[in-house]
Formats: structure tokens, sequence, C-alpha cells
């Protein structure tokens, strides 16, 4: 199956509910088109974390080979996903003095370095340094500095760190299949580079992704990555909330939750019954269907309310003019954009990747939007797109425009993070 005449890239996200291979061949514009996608129920995952190694290891490798199998390619590293309460994030600033008045990728570097020293846990790791602006001298709102002259640099940027035991068991599973981690990206990161358009970045919008096991949150304003955060409550809980409520077995209540869920009551015309599978050897019975969305319409606005309350706590809840961008597989409930309207009191979509090549009908689900942004970080990392921030040009394929963005092109922020990331494996395992 190998073929080293095609230029291959591979994303895996490992979720709580499900794991996502998918395949894609980088064309010679620099887009890419999916040529093969594995899809399997995750175990040994629980809110973004692994519970038990060798579960997961299990779901990998399956998902890993059906991918394998529809591209026709053995898989050899991949691009990979993190996320979970572990993550945390801040921001940040430094500043060094020019070498040489005309500022070079050089002193980007320096002034990058700088402002990562800092002092974190010992149980945590940097992940990502994501350059917000530059001030060169007294000039501040600078996006790329390259070339323009000036004394002194300085730079703030947003920290995320996580648990490097929960990247390590990630590392772990991967390499036991034996596959090799290209890079680790945030997925709200990844989840973001495919769903918000430039003006909603740069107007303020604040991306919530919601999973099986964690709700991700994004916030973007003035184009710039300004807060990221994890909340430990997704679909799963709703699905748990359904099988306690109503009596029936968890996987049976996940598929009343796809089949039947709607999230606002209000929405279920009141003579619609649905059949409750029982447990055990009891029978099933016929309740209204009301009956299931009164038990996941409560667990939702739980949900927006903590979403709110971050943004709140965060001071971003003023910020975000463009509104809230819903993505994952949870917002495909039915009168989830009018609930969280309720909420938020401001405008929601429904986001899905952008995406117009090969498959496009198939992957074009806010399920697969993580996937499908980490499918990109893998085309930048191997093609070095930019090394330099701010410079990051996403030509999709694709995604069928042009598009310039903050979160691509600099997600680890470049050399030197990526070397950062490179030595850490290195010395770690």
């Amino acid at each position: 199956m190998n073929d080293t005449t095609k230029d291959l890239i591979v994303a895996l996200d490992i979720g709580t509910s499900k794991v996502v291979a998918m395949i894609a061949e980088v064309l010679p514009n620099n887009a890419f088109n999916v040529i093969g996608i594995g899809h399997h129920p995750s175990r040994g995952m629980r809110r973004g974390m692994v519970v038990n190694i060798e579960e997961t290891i299990q779901t990998i490798q399956y998902a890993i080979k059906e991918a394998e199998l529809r591209a026709g390619f053995n898989v050899r590293s991949v691009c990979t996903g993190i996320a979970g309460s572990h993550i945390h994030s801040f921001n940040s600033s430094g500043m060094v003095a020019v070498k040489d008045v005309e500022i070079t990728q050089n002193d980007i570097d320096r002034v990058l370095d700088t402002a990562r020293a800092v002092s974190i846990p010992a149980d945590q790791q940097i992940l990502h340094v994501l350059p917000q602006e530059y001030k060169v001298n007294d000039q501040d709102g600078i996006r790329t500095p390259i070339g323009m002259t000036g004394m002194r640099l300085e730079v703030k940027v947003h920290i995320i760190t996580g648990s490097v035991s929960a990247a390590q068991n990630i590392v772990k599973c991967i390499r036991r299949c034996g596959l090799e981690v290209s890079d680790l990206r945030l997925q709200p990161l990844a989840s973001a580079a495919t769903t918000l358009t430039q003006d909603e970045q740069e107007i303020g919008v604040a991306l919530v992704d919601i999973g099986g096991g964690t709700t991700d949150i994004a916030v973007f304003t003035e184009g710039a990555i300004r807060h990221t955060a994890v909340i430990p409550i997704a679909g799963d809980q709703v699905t748990n909330d359904i099988a306690m409520a109503l009596r029936t077995p968890t996987i049976e209540a996940e598929e009343l939750k796809l089949r039947y869920g709607v999230a606002k009551q209000g929405m279920v015309p009141s003579e619609s019954v649905i059949e409750i599978p029982g447990v055990g050897d009891r029978a099933a019975r016929r309740v209204k269907r009301q009956s299931l969305a009164a038990v996941i319409e409560p667990r939702l606005e739980e949900l927006f309310v903590l979403v709110q309350r971050n943004l709140q706590e965060a001071g971003f809840d003023h910020l975000i003019a463009s509104g809230v961008v819903l993505t994952g597989g949870t917002s495909l409930l039915p009168g989830m954009t009018e609930l969280a309207e309720e909420v938020f009191m401001n405008p929601v979509r429904i986001a899905q990747p952008m995406y117009d090549g090969n498959l496009a009908d198939l992957v074009c689900n806010p399920r697969y939007s993580t996937v499908m942004g980490l499918l990109m970080a893998a085309r930048e990392k191997k093609g070095e797109v930019s090394t330099s921030h701010m410079d990051g040009h996403v030509v999709g394929g694709g995604f069928g425009r042009k598009k310039k963005s903050d979160t691509e092109g600099n997600v680890g922020s470049g050399k030197s993070v990526f070397k950062a990331m490179r030595d850490w494996f290195v010395k770690t395992f």
C-alpha cells in the first residue's frame, strides 16, 4: 500500500466519543484532498484524557487501519489533538533590543523566547505560544514586524499549557500503534482554523466546540487568539442524563439523543411519542418525545451558562461582536442555535469545516471540525508554510479560497516552539 510518489498528511482526532483518522494528499498548490477516513467509537478516553491505555490503543488502531484501507496507503506519522480540563492558558509579553535596526526573523524568535520564559507548575508543559500583536518602539498593533526599523521589539502572546502526563499518555498510545507524532495541537485551535472566518476573528468571536467529553472555548478579537478554556461537560453528560431519567441503557440513550433529541422542549409537538428501550429484561415503553427534550434542554442550558460565565470572568463577553460559533457533534441537535441565543444574547451559528475538495459531502460536518483542523495543521507543519508571525496563507483543498488567519501558520509560534516541542518529545520519550 506504500506509494512514495504522493505527499500525504494524516490527522488523528482522539475524542471521548469517537476516534477519527483522516488521510489527505497535499496538492502542488499547497491545497489538500481527503482520500481516506477511519471512524471508530472511542473507548479508553474520558473527558478528553486517556483513562485506559490498551483500549485507547485498540480504537486508534481500528480507525487508522480503516483510513489506510480506504486511502490505499500506510500511515507513519500523525498530527493529533489534545484537550481536557488540565488545559490552562494565560497572556504574557516579552521585549528585546533589535540587533541590526531592521527587524529579522531572529529578532522575532528571540522576543517570543522571552515571552515564553514564564514560571509554570512542574506538571505542566507549554503547548503553544501564540503571538497576538507586536510593538516596535512606540508603535503598537503590528502583526508582521519583519523588515520594519526600530530599536525595541515587544510582543504580546497567548500561552497554552497542558498536563505533561496527559500529553505523554496520548503520545504513548500513538507510538504503541507503530506511529510517530508529528505535531500536538490544542483541539479548539484546530477547530477554529477550519470554521471561523477572518471577519469573525477581527470583529470578535467565541468558538464553542461541543464534543463528547469536553466543551472547548476559543475567543478571537482583532484577528488574534485572546482566550482558551475547556469545560468538562459535553454530549456524553446529556446521554447519561437521558439514560438515568428515562431508565434506558446508555447505548440506547445515545441513539435516542441522535434520532429524537431536541435542544428546546417547546419545538416538539405535544402529540409526538417515542419508544424507550428497557433495561435488562424490562419491556420497552412509549413516552412523549417532550419528556426526552425535557431532559436535554436543562443540561445544555447549564452548559451554555457555564460558557457564558467563563467568558464573563475572562472579560470577553462584551467583545464578541460577531457572536458565538458552535461546532462539534453535539451542536447538530435541533434547537441548539435558538437555545444558545437565549443564553448568550448574541447571534449564534452552527459551523462546519470550510472545505470543498474530495469527500466534501462527508467531511463538511461539525463533528469533523477538529480533525479537519488537524489536517490543516499537518499540512502547515509538513510544508513549513510560514515561520513568521501572522504570515500563514492557507489555500483550501481544498478550501476553495485563500484565507489568512492568525490561527493558521502560527499555532506553535513558528520554528522556536516547534523545536521546543520536538526537543521535549525526544527528552521525554
